[in-house]
């Protein structure tokens, strides 16, 4: 049985994902803020978090920078509709979902599964041959093939690709992207990404639709 650990200082949200979570088959465990999280995390060590944003007790964004140090348990962020940034800096701590708020406990259920389901799932390496319905990508030798045809891409382009293409479903920000591609010292706009994503769109012809956009966060390359 999966163990999930539920964090919002609201004891009635808490207590409505908790018991539609049970109803799933999950042991689910509480804590009101970002410092009890802490303490619940190290003894119970669940196997994923929910995770609201909003607290007044070591936010969620404090939990997560420590939190990470200690475990790689994934991480379902709660956050208001407007707050973009909320959602941009929870991915970027190491976040793996994000949720809006109002939400129906079923998308939670959902959400829950598919990141467990992720993570399940070993990333893909550096070198193996990834398949993806008509797209198939040669890390070693940088080469892309569409429904067959070798398609011509940039050294940029091509890192974008791959870094979406190891962990498909995954939701990658334009940061993160660049520090993949580029590495952690090289200057990040939106449009520097946007503009890759563009390109590379055209390139795989038939394959576009594979990368979708997240709005306000960044992309991804549909399951």
């Amino acid at each position: 049985m999966k163990t999930i650990l539920v964090v919002d200082d609201k004891q009635s949200l808490r207590q409505l994902v908790k018991e539609y979570l049970e109803q799933e088959g999950y042991r689910v465990i509480e804590a009101a803020d970002g410092r009890e999280a802490l303490f619940v995390a190290r003894r119970e060590k669940p196997d994923l978090i929910v995770l609201d944003i909003m607290m007044a007790e070591v936010d969620g964004h404090e939990f997560l920078r420590y939190h990470n140090r200690e475990a790689d348990t994934p991480v379902i962020v709660l956050t208001a509709r407007l707050e973009e940034n909320d959602r941009i800096l929870g991915l970027e701590l190491g976040a793996d979902d994000y949720i809006t708020k109002p939400f129906s406990p079923r998308v939670v259920s959902a959400r829950v599964k598919a990141v467990l389901r992720r993570k399940r799932a070993e990333p893909v390496s550096e070198e193996q041959t990834i398949r993806i319905r008509d797209l198939v990508i040669h890390p070693g030798r940088r080469e892309v093939l569409v429904k067959g045809s070798p398609t011509d891409l940039t050294y940029t382009e091509f890192g974008v690709l791959h870094t979406l293409a190891r962990r498909p479903g995954w939701v990658f920000t334009r940061s993160q992207i660049v520090d993949a591609v580029r590495g952690d010292d090289y200057p990040v706009t939106d449009r520097s990404v946007d503009v890759q994503v563009v390109s590379l769109r055209k390139k795989l012809g038939p394959c576009a639709s594979y990368i979708e956009t997240v709005r306000g966060v960044g992309y991804r390359l549909k399951e």
